[in-house]
């Protein structure tokens, strides 16, 4: 499956940053036990290179793409280790152009319609809306699509079980991107069987939504 569509039938994909490359495989095993068979894996820690190769080859079912992804280098080293995604905080051109050239899915982060029209400019149509809640949620999105109606959308940043359910029920909603399934405590502690459960839940209320 292509891997954009791919995220869009997942709904929920968790963004994970992990601290211990040896928690990648039971993280990513406990992720897929529960029905979310996706990890944005992020660059904000070292083990984040190594992580995603580790989830690449155990797993090559599971859609792993690369987070905060800041620089052409950081790109280049997550798709060598096998990552299937890309995704950035913001509009970076530089990142945005190399990541498409090199044929890769590349969700920038965009808040304001100026950094929206950039993303047309490169034939985007799935941007990140980062961070979601504290730029205004699902209603600003609502505003933004009003003009900018080819485009969709995957929040990320304060998202929650208890808001979750409105935007995937917009239809301006590609996927949402959530952290509160795998809390780097839970991830520290090896609650793994906690965080399979939370992406249970998660997985049933993209089905309960979406069908």
């Amino acid at each position: 499956m292509d891997i954009m569509k791919q995220l869009k039938e997942i709904g929920i994909i968790p963004v994970v940053a992990l601290d211990d490359v040896e928690d990648a495989l039971p993280l990513a095993e406990a992720l897929i036990k529960g029905g979310l068979p996706a990890a944005e894996i992020t660059f904000r820690t070292d083990a984040a290179e190594e992580s995603i190769r580790r989830v690449a080859e155990a797993f090559p079912e599971m859609a792993v793409g690369a987070g905060t992804v800041l620089t052409v280098e950081q790109a280049d080293a997550a798709i060598a280790a096998g990552a299937k995604f890309i995704v950035s905080p913001g509009l970076n051109p530089k990142v945005t152009g190399h990541v498409l050239e090199r044929g890769m899915a590349m969700l920038p982060g965009v808040v304001t319609p100026s950094e929206i029209e950039q993303a047309l400019e490169f034939g985007l149509s799935v941007v990140k809306f980062f961070p979601a809640e504290s730029y205004g949620g699902l209603n600003t999105i609502k505003a933004l699509a009003a003009p900018y109606h080819m485009l969709s959308f995957m929040p990320t940043g304060g998202l929650t079980p208890a808001n979750v359910r409105d935007y995937l029920a917009d239809s301006h909603i590609y996927a949402c991107g959530g952290t509160w399934m795998v809390k780097k405590n839970l991830i520290a502690e090896k609650r793994f069987d906690e965080i399979c459960r939370l992406a249970a839940e998660a997985a049933a209320i993209v089905k309960e939504v979406r069908g």
